[in-house]
Parts: structure tokens; sequence; C-alpha cells
């Protein structure tokens, strides 16, 4: 097999556990034996197997003389589990190939440099994009201390979140719905503004698509009734909310609204990923609410301007990832 083709298979592999790993990483490992066959193993939940142990425990007596890829640099330091850059060496793997470094201060290289001093030959950078994006969560909270904040946003094509009566259920499908629920399930926990809470009364729970529903987070002050509960309730600036949850480990941050939070995020340039849900419906005017609240771009020459990561239908509505 090609690098990039046992890459891949690693990448299904971390895919396959994604959101049940966190607050460590997802990582997924595929190793070819001399005989031909690979195996695959993914990270296990916290205090479980990483993934090289996993596809190694699942090779046995094979390993000898293995090539092997893993989506993230191995670890070398005993934490709750031994550390992997061990198990490689006893397993006498080969060639080991790493979708990205660790950027944790724990490892950062550590890994790489340790199986090379034991001879094994190391290939950095195999399908570095695409495990990138599959660890963006992880890598952005190693890297900076905070969550990566996913602001999640649903509207008609012509920008309206709600009617002038405030009405919002439902614009977008129950496909949407369900996507949407997906991401939750991802994310370690959901944030919305107090005023969402008085006017929707969201429970904010994984309801329509497998998974753990997320730690959730208002914004201001929550009735001790409100369908959110219980949910941890917080106030003052949002870099220092960020740096709390960072801190309390959360990797990704699903912020569901309102207006006005929305507005909050994207005005501060917090917001490291935009999905937006547009259902084939129109307002047909200005008085229905906006995606954000208060005062945007003055001029043309000032409007936010990202890149377009993906564009999917779901059901009968378009899904659109933006990136800063």
């Amino acid at each position: 097999m090609t690098p990039e083709q046992l890459m891949r298979a690693a990448l299904a592999a971390a895919e396959e556990v994604r959101g049940t790993t966190s607050p460590n990483p997802w990582v997924g490992c595929a190793i070819a034996c001399t005989d031909g066959a690979v195996v695959t193993g993914a990270t296990q939940p916290p205090g479980g197997a990483h993934a090289e142990r996993m596809a190694l425990s699942a090779l046995g007596s094979r390993s000898s003389g293995a090539v092997v890829a893993v989506t993230l640099e191995p670890c070398n330091h005993q934490g709750r589990t031994p550390a992997c850059v061990d198990a490689l060496v006893a397993a006498g793997v080969r060639t080991v190939y790493v979708g990205t470094t660790d950027p944790d201060p724990r490892v950062n290289g550590s890994g790489i440099a340790a199986l090379r001093a034991h001879g094994i030959e190391v290939l950095v950078g195999v399908l570095r994009d695409q495990v990138e994006l599959q660890l963006a969560p992880y890598l952005h909270h190693r890297r900076t201390g905070r969550p990566f904040v996913v602001l999640k946003l649903a509207a008609t094509l012509d920008g309206r979140t709600a009617s002038p009566d405030g009405s919002s259920q439902w614009i977008t499908s129950a496909q949407a719905r369900a996507d949407v629920h997906r991401l939750r399930a991802l994310s370690d926990a959901v944030l919305v503004g107090a005023g969402t809470v008085r006017t929707d009364n969201p429970s904010l729970t994984v309801r329509d698509a497998p998974g753990r529903s997320p730690r959730r987070i208002v914004l201001g002050a929550a009735s001790a009734t409100a369908a959110v509960q219980p949910c941890d309730q917080l106030t003052g600036p949002l870099e220092e909310v960020l740096t709390r949850l960072g801190s309390e480990g959360v990797l990704q941050l699903l912020v569901e609204g309102g207006a006005t939070v929305a507005a909050d995020f994207h005005r501060q340039h917090l917001v490291d990923r935009y999905v937006l849900y547009f259902a084939p419906a129109l307002m047909g005017g200005d008085d229905g609410s906006p995606l954000f609240r208060g005062i945007g771009a003055p001029t043309v020459r000032d409007l936010w301007r990202g890149r377009i990561v993906s564009v999917e239908q779901i059901g009968p509505d378009l899904r659109i990832e933006l990136e800063p």
C-alpha cells in the first residue's frame, strides 16, 4: 500500500470514534504487515488504549517489519496509558507514517525523535491537510488553550432566522435538525444566550443522532425550570469564558445563538468554523430577525470574508461551512 492509502485507512478508523475520546484526540492507526494484511485501531474513551496499541493488538505476532500509519504523532510519555512509542519499538515495526505532529508540550516532536532514535523510519505529513481538518478542535485547543468554536446558524434564503412575531420553529427541515444533533454529539459543550432560553426554551440535547449530549452553557441566567437545566450559567467577557472552558477540557464548543450572541462571537473574531443551514424559503421582507443583531460592516471594503469549506444538501436544505 502507498503511504496515502494506509493513512486513509487510519483516517477512517479515527472517524469511527469521533465524539467518544475527548478530551483526548480521536486518532486512527492502520498497520500493513509483511504478509499484506492490514489492521486498524482507534483511540478508546479516556483511560482506554490509544490507536497504536489497539491496532497492534489486532495485528498480534505479525508486527515485525510492519508499516504503520497514524494520524497524530505517537506519544512518548506515560499518562493514563503507557507511551505508544514504546509499543511501536517493542513490536519491531519498520516504518511509521505520521499525519501531523502533536502540539501538546508533552509530545511536540519527541515521539518522532524517539522513533528515529530506535532506527525506525518516520515520514511526517502524509495527508496532513485531511488529518488536520479531522483533528482541528484538538490541535486548536492544544495551541491556544481555548475551545474550537463552531457557530451554527439557520435561516431562510434571504437571511431571516425568525418571523416578526418571534416564531422560528421550524425554518429548516427535520434532516437539518438531525444534522445539528450530530454536531452537538461531536461537541464537548453547547452554548446559547439567556434570551434564546427565554424565547425558545431549548433542551440542547442529542436526540435525533447517535452520541452523547454535550455540556450545556448559558450566557446569563436561566430559570430553574428551563428545559436546558442542568446547565452552567456563565457571565463575563467571551474570551474569559473560552479560556475557562478550555481549561476544563472543552475541545469543541458549539454556539447555537441567538442573533446577539452570534454577533458577539463573530465581531470579536472568536469563531473558528461557521455552519449555516439555509431553507428553500423566503421571509420576503426586512422585519424578520437577521442572522446577526447590531451594526454590521459600514462599507463593502469592510465585509468579513472567509473560505467556503464545504457545501452540501441536507434534505431540502443547504448546509454551508465557512472558516476565517
